[in-house]
């Protein structure tokens, strides 16, 4: 009795964003992804490959050149459509390296549709590296199957982007003086929101005053206990996505 095909393409595919739109045909990767791809993953020619682009979805390809510091992939056949991500932005103070690097990758992983890095009077670091966070935004996807990435924006300062606030757009900001509580919050305000994160030491009494002076925004709580900014980030972020049936 013969035993059952393999699926194809293993589990084990590596996977791999690329800057360039997909299409059926042959692709030339050369530089990091192909050293990814020869040097650490061990690439043979007919060997799989998934890619993703963040625009026309997942890619199946298999290697049908491999140099020592190059290959040609041979793109075949679209697995997925680009999935849809939830109206989500994330507004959160830059915090130090390591910190806002794992916010980045969590922001990805819940899929969260854009980042803003908001500078405020009390940011610990006013020049965040946007291309770090983006490389460490792709790596997350690569990682979990996501198909779509967050848009990474330039640094914002707090006063730009209230004065500035889309008039459809609820903005759910964890104040630590208090108020209502998230979840509750956020499922009585649907469609599109943002988070708004303070920095490591809270937002001043000018700044508090001037978020709430907006119309659109709406202070709350994440619960009876102190966190620090980036795990604030990621429980606000989820409570919104539970709150809009994302979860």
């Amino acid at each position: 009795m013969s035993g059952a095909t393999p699926a194809w393409p293993p589990r084990s595919t590596p996977r791999l964003f690329v800057e360039a739109p997909l299409a059926p045909g042959p692709l030339a990767l050369s530089g990091p992804a192909a050293h990814y791809l020869v040097g650490v993953m061990r690439m043979r020619p007919g060997d799989p490959v998934k890619l993703f682009d963040d625009v026309t979805g997942e890619w199946l390809a298999t290697a049908s050149h491999v140099g020592r510091r190059d290959l040609t992939l041979d793109v075949a056949e679209r697995l997925r459509e680009r999935e849809a991500v939830p109206d989500l932005w994330l507004l959160a103070a830059p915090l130090k390296k390591g910190r806002v690097d794992w916010m980045a990758e969590k922001a990805c992983e819940l899929g969260v549709a854009r980042l803003v890095p908001v500078l405020t009077r009390r940011t610990v670091v006013d020049r965040p590296n946007t291309d770090r966070l983006r490389a460490h935004m792709v790596e997350a996807a690569e990682q979990c199957g996501r198909t779509a990435l967050p848009q990474v924006a330039e640094p914002a300062k707090l006063a730009a982007l209230l004065r500035d606030w889309p008039a459809e757009r609820a903005l759910f900001f964890a104040d630590e003086q208090g108020g209502a509580p998230a979840l509750e919050a956020m499922r009585a305000r649907p469609g599109p929101a943002a988070v708004l994160i303070g920095p490591e030491g809270g937002f001043d009494d000018e700044e508090r005053e001037a978020v709430r002076a907006l119309p659109q925004a709406v202070g709350v709580s994440l619960g009876p206990r102190i966190l620090r900014a980036d795990t604030a980030a990621a429980a606000a972020v989820a409570l919104w996505m539970a709150a809009a049936g994302d979860w």
